[in-house]
């Protein structure tokens, strides 16, 4: 970003109305993968009972994304300081969204045999690590298009517009592949064909959703107060370790925030990434049913996200975030207790569920985007997704952990529930208005 542009950021004028756009276009796009592959489509295809034990196969993706998590939170921190000092903030998101893409192409080659189980884990896992490396670098760019007065408004608009590419995405993939016996192009659910053409699908439209944000919005242009010096990888380490103890001695509540929501994160990912496999395995869901789910879902969450925005502004991020996660514990209790009701139960209390976490993961964003100086965008995003998954083992684990010890895959919905619990019980002292970080 220019230094020019920097200055109207810090100033509160008014964001361009195009970048914002062509910003939130990425979320757009991004419900390819969030959507489509890890939580609706691909990973409730692999957990069917073509690969295997169901049970068993929902702990083995338990265990792939907590790997995946770890992987995350050791090299994370250092790709966001990196874009920081490098001033190529966007490049990065270019290369690590095209490798996401690549990733989703190839899930197209996972058949529906147990002999392609493993490589379907794989895929899933590492469309995950490089997810998350390119939001890091996305989340670094709120700054650069918003304002301090507005910067709730436009993280909820992003987090919808993702709620709402997926409602669009799910419609094709349902009514061109998923639903019809024989669908567009002659497709048929033989061999899992359908679920895979969809997976190339998602491939394109995230590449091409992608594209305005790295058009239309500047690269980013460090300060010159905030450039460093080109320091090797391992160096990097030492650096952000200097970047820590500066955190801890200047801004010792954002080091809490990143804790509490480290936890509540993973957990708001734990409801979304096994939703779908809950789904289909507890409820009986049918492949399509779970899509036609998972469009109710997105608009619920979409609409809910987008409204809140403007109560973040006014309100502030904390009390949003506290909320949204008393109501995501109450209707994930219900879910798990009333498990025997049938599908009218995850209808109503999923549906719920769908209320609460856009608006706490759009909060969590604007809670520390308000905290960050110009310049250090990436490395505190970086941290943000560091701290994040340094504990992204835990709903996968909770999760996996739960089915394995009681033998049956409903038990999952309540290792999430407590990881849900440990985040809210670590927010409530952190403090709801902060001094932004020297």
């Amino acid at each position: 970003m220019h230094m020019i542009e920097t200055v109207a950021v810090e100033s509160g004028t008014t964001p361009r109305r195009g970048r914002v756009v062509a910003w939130a276009f990425w979320d757009w796009g991004s419900a390819a993968f969030n959507a489509v592959v890890t939580t609706f489509v691909f990973t409730v295809y692999i957990t069917g009972s073509s690969f295997g034990d169901e049970d068993v196969i929902s702990a083995q993706l338990g265990w792939a994304l907590a790997i995946a998590g770890l992987v995350i939170a050791v090299l994370a921190p250092i790709t966001g300081q990196r874009s920081d000092t490098s001033g190529r903030r966007k490049f990065w998101l270019g290369i690590n969204t095209f490798i996401v893409v690549l990733l989703t192409a190839a899930m197209f080659f996972v058949q529906a045999s147990p002999s392609y189980l493993l490589l379907g884990l794989f895929l899933v896992a590492a469309g995950n690590v490089f997810f998350e490396f390119a939001g890091v670098n996305y989340n670094a760019m709120l700054a650069q298009v918003s304002t301090p007065r507005t910067i709730g408004k436009v993280s909820g608009f992003g987090w919808g517009m993702g709620y709402l590419g997926g409602i669009v995405l799910l419609l094709i993939v349902y009514f061109g592949f998923i639903s019809p016996e024989v669908g567009l192009f002659g497709v048929t659910g033989e061999n899992g064909l359908a679920v895979r053409v969809s997976m190339l699908l998602a491939a394109v439209w995230f590449g091409l959703f992608a594209l305005p944000v790295l058009l239309r919005v500047p690269e980013y242009r460090a300060p010159r107060a905030a450039r460093r010096k080109k320091v090797s990888f391992l160096h990097s380490y030492i650096v952000l370790g200097h970047d820590i103890a500066r955190l801890w001695k200047t801004s010792r509540q954002t080091v809490y925030f990143l804790i509490a929501s480290a936890v509540f994160r993973d957990g708001l990912a734990g409801v979304f990434t096994f939703g779908g496999v809950l789904a289909a395995s507890v409820f009986g869901f049918s492949p399509g049913e779970v899509i036609i789910f998972a469009i109710a879902a997105n608009v619920v969450a979409g609409i809910a996200t987008m409204s809140v925005g403007a109560l973040d502004d006014r309100l502030g991020a904390k009390p949003v975030i506290m909320t949204a996660l008393v109501g995501l514990l109450v209707s994930g209790l219900l879910v798990f207790f009333l498990h025997d009701g049938g599908q009218i139960v995850f209808w109503t209390a999923g549906l719920a569920l769908c209320l609460f976490v856009g608006p706490a993961q759009s909060a969590s964003r604007t809670f520390l985007a308000r905290l960050i100086p110009v310049g250090r965008e990436g490395e505190v995003f970086g941290l943000y997704a560091t701290t994040g998954r340094a504990v992204s083992f835990l709903a996968p684990a909770a999760f996996a952990l739960s089915v394995t010890i009681f033998g049956e895959t409903y038990w999952g919905i309540l290792g999430i529930m407590l990881v849900l619990l440990v985040g809210l019980l670590l927010l409530i002292p952190v403090s709801a208005k902060q001094q932004q970080i020297r």
